[in-house]
C-alpha cells in the first residue's frame, strides 16, 4: 500500500487543473539474502521542484492539514481567481436562480496504490472498497472542505449580497463567518461516515532550517532516547538508584536548610501557620532530558555542537528527525500505514557537493537506519527543493526524469508538470527511431548535469549556437534595463543537438528564445571565393531547427516557420546592407562594420585579414562573409576581446549593436513578460 497522487484543487494557488503531485511508490524496497523483503522504502525520492513562491510548501500545507498536523483549512485557503469566477457566475445567472454557481468548496482526491498478494492490512481502505475492488491496482479517497449548511448561506447570500453596494466584498466576508466541514467521499461521490485520513497516512513533515538553537542536536538526540526509556528503566536498577539519591539529597537539605528557614520565618509567624519541606524529586525524566552531550569529532578533537558549521548541524537534524520518526514504531510491529517523510530544502547551507550526495543517497541512508530492527514500514519521501544540483543529482543517481513534479506559476496560479521519460523524449515508431530516441534520452540526461537543470528555475531561457552569442548576450541582458530584472539562462548548444530540448521546454513551458543560423548551403566553389549571399533564390539551410519548423523544410528562398511549442520563439538572420549573413559573427560584422571598438577588436583578433580588408578589399560591409570564415578558430578571442574592450568603455553610445534579428528576438522576450512590443 503506497500513495500514488494527490490531487489539489482550488487549494490557495492551485486551481481546477495541472494539480496533480504524482509519489514514488514503496515498492523498490531492498531485498535481503534470503530474498525477503525486510525494508519497504522507496528506491528513490519524489521532487518537487520550482521557485520560489509557486506552491511546493503549498503541497505540504495540504497534506499536514488533510492529516490534522497543520492548524485546519480555512476559507482563506480557497483559491482567489475560482472565487471570483464563481461570485461573477453567479451574478450573471441571477434570472436563472442558478445560486448554486456561488457555492465554494475544496477538492482533493488521493489515489492508493494496492498491491496483489500483499500482507498489507488495509481494513482502514474498508469503507471506500467494494466487491468490485478487491482486484484493482489502486484506491481514491475524495475529500472536501465543504459549507456545513448549504441552504443557510444561500439564505444569507441573497438576504446580504444582492443588490448592495461592494457585493464581492460581502460575499467574501459571508464566507469568513460561514461554518466549513470536511468530508470523505468514495469515487461515486458516496458519503463515508467515522474516517479520518490519518488512519491511513502518517507523515513527518522535516522543515527548512530547523536549527532553533544552539543545543537542537542535543535535544533532538535526548528525544529519540526517551524512545527507548522504558527498556532502559527495566533493564538496569536505575529507579533504586534514583529513589536512594532523592532520600540522601532530601536528608541533606532537611538538614541544613529546611529547618533553618522554618526556625527563620517562625520569628514572624508561627510554624503552625506557615512552614516548608525541601526534597529531592530527580525523576527518570528529567534525566533523560540531560542525558545526551552531542559533540562533534575532527582530526580526533572533541568540538561542542555549538561550534560546528550550519550545513553540517542541518544535516545530522534531518538525519536526528528520521531517527525519531523511525523510532516511535515498536520492534516487531506490522505498521499498516503509508508513511510519508516530507524533507522541505534540505540544500539549507549545504554547499553543493553535499546537496549532490544528499538526495542521492538519503534513501539508503533511511534504509541504514532501518537495517537489523525487525520494523515493517512502508516509507515514501517527497523533497521539495530549488536546488538545481538536488536536481541534477536526482536525474543522475535515478536515471530517470521519472517523479520529478516541476511546479510554476501561469496566471498566479500554480501549474503542476509531472515529469516523465516518456514526456521529456517521447517514442517513435521504428527501430531507427527507437536508438535515435535513446541516444536523445542519454544526451539531454548527460547535458544537464553540466547547466541544464538551471533551466527550471529560470524566467526564460535563451538557446544559442556559439561562443561569440553567448559571452556577448549575458552583457547586453545586464545592460537592459527590463531584462536585467529577470533571471534568464543562456546556454550553448548546436542546433540539431538544441532538438532535443524542445519536449522538456514544450512539457515546462518555460518562456524560450532561440536564436540559431540560417547556415546557407554552399558550394565548395562559393566557398572558396568567399562568395557573398545577396537573395536566398534557389538556397536552402542545414539547420536542423529552421528544417524542423520551416514548412518549406530545409528550402529557405522563403521561409515560413510554424512553431507548435507555446512560449518558444525562434529568430535567425535576415538581410542586412543588401547581404544575408550565414551566422552570428557575419550579421554582428555588418551592423557594425564602422564601429571603433569592433575595428580595434579585429585589428587585434585578425590584424593581417583586417588590414588586407580594409586597405586592398573594400572594407568589412563586402568582405563579412570572408572575415567571419577567418575568425572561425578565434571565436573564444574574439568574444572575450569584445568583452573587455565593453568593461572599458564608459559610454554605451559606442558599444555595437547586437543585429537586428537578435534585437527582434529580446523583443518577443519582454512581450512575455508584459512588457515591450
Amino acid at each position: 500500500m503506497y500513495l500514488k497522487s494527490i490531487k489539489l484543487e482550488n487549494f490557495r494557488k492551485f486551481g481546477q487543473e495541472n494539480n496533480v503531485i504524482r509519489f514514488v511508490d514503496s515498492r523498490g524496497f531492498r531485498e535481503n539474502e534470503a530474498g525477503n523483503t525486510d525494508v519497504n522504502i522507496a528506491k528513490t525520492t519524489t521532487l518537487m521542484v520550482g521557485k520560489n513562491n509557486v506552491g511546493k510548501t503549498t503541497v505540504v500545507k495540504a497534506l499536514e492539514n488533510l492529516l490534522g498536523k497543520g492548524n485546519g483549512f480555512c476559507c482563506t485557503d480557497i483559491n482567489l481567481n475560482y472565487l471570483k469566477r464563481l461570485f461573477e457566475r453567479y451574478i450573471n445567472s441571477l434570472e436563472s436562480d442558478n445560486i448554486m454557481h456561488a457555492i465554494p468548496v475544496l477538492k482533493f482526491e488521493i489515489v492508493v496504490g494496492l498491491e496483489n498478494n500483499s500482507t498489507d492490512i488495509i481494513s482502514n481502505l474498508a469503507p471506500f472498497m467494494t466487491i468490485a475492488d478487491a482486484e484493482k491496482s489502486e484506491l481514491i479517497i475524495r475529500v472536501k472542505y465543504e459549507l456545513e449548511n448549504i441552504e443557510e448561506f444561500i439564505g444569507k447570500i441573497e438576504e446580504s449580497v444582492i443588490d448592495t453596494p461592494n457585493t464581492y466584498g460581502k460575499y467574501l466576508k459571508l464566507l469568513e463567518h460561514t461554518p466549513f466541514n470536511v468530508r470523505y467521499y468514495s469515487v461515486a461521490d458516496d458519503p463515508i461516515k467515522n474516517f479520518q485520513l490519518n488512519q491511513l497516512i502518517d507523515l513527518r513533515s522535516i522543515k527548512a532550517n530547523n536549527i532553533t538553537s544552539e543545543h537542537c542536536l542535543s535535544n533532538a538526540f535526548n528525544k529519540i532516547v526517551k524512545y527507548r526509556a522504558s527498556a532502559l528503566e527495566q533493564q538496569s536498577d536505575v529507579e533504586e538508584i534514583l529513589e536512594n539519591f532523592n532520600d540522601s539529597v532530601t536528608e541533606q537539605l532537611q538538614s541544613e536548610h529546611t529547618a533553618n528557614i522554618n526556625k527563620s520565618v517562625s520569628k514572624i509567624e508561627s510554624a503552625e501557620h506557615i512552614s516548608v519541606r525541601l526534597s529531592s524529586d530527580v525523576s527518570f525524566e528529567d534525566v533523560l532530558n540531560k542525558l545526551v552531550k552531542y559533540e562533534y569529532i575532527e582530526n580526533g578533537q572533541y568540538i561542542p555542537e555549538n561550534q560546528f558549521g550550519l550545513g553540517y548541524t542541518n544535516l545530522m537534524m534531518i538525519i536526528a528527525d528520521l531517527i525519531e520518526y523511525m523510532e516511535k514504531y515498536p520492534e516487531g510491529s506490522f505498521n499498516s500505514k503509508i508513511n510519508l517523510i516530507s524533507i522541505e530544502e534540505p540544500e539549507t547551507f549545504m554547499h553543493p557537493q553535499m546537496q549532490e550526495n544528499f538526495i542521492k543517497s538519503i534513501n539508503e541512508a533511511i534504509v541504514t537506519l532501518l537495517e537489523g530492527k525487525n520494523k515493517k514500514v512502508n516509507s515514501q519521501l517527497l523533497v521539495t527543493t530549488h536546488s538545481s544540483h538536488i536536481l541534477n543529482s536526482k536525474i543522475h543517481s535515478g536515471g530517470s526524469f521519472d517523479y520529478i513534479n516541476y511546479i510554476t506559476s501561469v496566471d498566479n496560479e500554480s501549474k503542476v508538470v509531472c515529469l516523465r521519460d516518456g514526456l521529456v523524449a517521447p517514442k517513435e515508431n521504428g527501430a531507427d527511431n527507437d536508438e535515435k530516441n535513446k541516444k536523445d534520452f542519454e544526451f539531454l540526461k548527460k547535458h544537464i548535469k553540466y547547466r541544464v537543470s538551471e533551466l527550471f528555475f529560470s524566467d526564460a531561457v535563451i538557446f544559442v549556437e556559439g561562443i561569440t552569442e553567448e559571452v556577448l548576450l549575458n552583457y547586453y541582458l545586464d545592460i537592459d534595463e527590463d531584462l536585467s530584472k529577470h533571471y534568464i539562462s543562456i546556454f550553448n548548444i548546436n542546433g540539431a543537438h538544441g532538438l532535443v530540448y524542445h519536449n522538456l521546454i514544450k512539457a515546462l513551458s518555460v518562456p524560450t528564445l532561440i536564436i540559431t543560423d540560417l547556415d546557407i548551403k554552399r558550394d565548395e566553389e562559393e566557398k572558396k571565393v568567399y562568395l557573398k549571399m545577396e537573395n536566398l533564390v534557389g538556397r536552402t539551410t542545414t539547420n536542423e531547427t529552421i528544417i524542423k519548423y520551416n514548412e518549406h523544410e530545409n528550402s529557405i528562398e522563403t521561409i515560413k516557420l510554424n512553431v507548435p511549442i507555446e512560449k518558444m520563439n525562434i529568430v535567425y538572420q535576415d538581410s542586412c546592407h543588401g547581404v544575408y549573413p550565414t551566422s552570428f559573427e557575419e550579421a554582428f560584422i555588418l551592423a557594425n562594420y564602422d564601429n571603433e571598438i569592433l575595428a580595434d577588436v579585429l585589428k587585434e583578433v585578425k590584424r593581417n585579414t583586417y588590414l588586407k580588408i580594409i586597405r586592398d578589399e573594400g572594407g568589412l560591409k563586402e568582405q563579412s562573409y570572408k572575415l567571419q570564415r577567418k575568425l572561425s578558430n578565434n571565436k573564444s578571442d574574439f568574444a572575450n576581446t569584445l568583452l573587455y574592450k565593453y568593461l572599458q568603455e564608459d559610454n554605451l553610445e559606442n558599444i555595437p549593436k547586437m543585429p537586428q534579428y537578435i534585437v527582434d528576438g529580446l523583443a518577443l522576450l519582454k512581450n512575455q513578460f508584459g512588457g515591450g512590443e
